[in-house]
């Protein structure tokens, strides 16, 4: 099957789309196989929060790639009309989560993080989701290189990521569009300008890369050469070719992420450029 998008209306300078036309003469002449959409909803025994998460994945050789969107965004028939279409021109599909979903898994199929010669894989060993969460809470935290003390800027609210931070006498500004408050009470703030100000470093979910606001963030953060450092089940891959240039350490969780699954999954830590 083959359909044909028009080129999407992007900002100039984009860095997903840099990244999308660094695949510009390189093999892009795959398929793909299957594309599927996750709804999770979660509440970890013991916490008194929960959360709704949805992902569009898809499936290029022998790697998913995916991509976290909002509850309803994404609809039966546009899962329907990608499986079996060219790599390419998902690459130029008008909707951004197909176009990270698509090159997630084509990086990803091309180079595993777990044959990474850069990448340090940590196993998230089994448990309950609350303990899962918390393995990977605190592998992602040791990331974040501020003194004890500083102040961390965090995009995307997770609570264990929070406690793992506090565990290491971080103070965090915790910043999220859907605001609200912590599992401690502490008030979310909605504007990632006003999280970052003041803070020592940023520490960001990659579902800033489906939103749109991927692009502010990282210019932010150059402007201010504050360390900014991701935490990605969306776009991991995508990421990576980040390193260096707009973000300064990754932990990649391609699929199937830790919440899926009861028994052992991984995380592939990344620290500073790949050149």
């Amino acid at each position: 099957m083959s359909v044909s998008f028009p080129f999407p209306r992007q900002r100039a300078h984009s860095a997903l789309e840099r990244v999308i036309g660094d695949r510009d003469g390189k093999s892009v002449e795959a398929k793909t196989s299957v594309a599927f959409l996750t709804v999770q909803a979660a509440q970890h025994v013991g916490r008194r929060s929960g959360y709704v998460n949805a992902v569009l994945s898809v499936r290029v050789g022998s790697a998913v790639g995916s991509c976290a969107v909002e509850p309803g965004e994404i609809d039966d028939e546009v899962v329907r009309e990608i499986v079996g279409a060219d790599l390419a021109e998902l690459l130029r599909h008008p909707v951004t989560a197909v176009r990270v979903a698509a090159l997630d898994a084509c990086l990803g199929d091309a180079v595993p993080h777990a044959r990474h010669p850069r990448a340090r894989s940590v196993r998230v060993p089994a448990g309950t989701s609350l303990e899962k969460s918390t393995a990977r809470a605190r592998a992602v935290a040791e990331l974040v290189e501020v003194p004890a003390g500083g102040r961390v800027a965090v995009v995307g609210v997770v609570n264990s990521l929070l406690a793992a931070l506090r565990e290491r006498g971080i103070d965090y500004v915790p910043c999220d569009l859907k605001g609200g408050v912590t599992e401690w009470e502490e008030p979310v703030l909605t504007d990632h300008q006003r999280a970052i100000d003041g803070a020592d470093a940023v520490l960001a979910s990659g579902m800033v890369l489906g939103n749109g606001t991927f692009d502010s963030i990282a210019a932010l953060c150059r402007s201010r050469e504050l360390p900014l450092v991701m935490f990605a089940q969306s776009g991991s891959a995508v990421f990576r070719e980040m390193l260096g240039e707009e973000i300064t350490g990754l932990s990649a969780e391609p699929y199937p992420f830790f919440w899926l699954s009861g028994g052992d999954t991984d995380v592939h830590l990344y620290r500073g450029g790949l050149g």
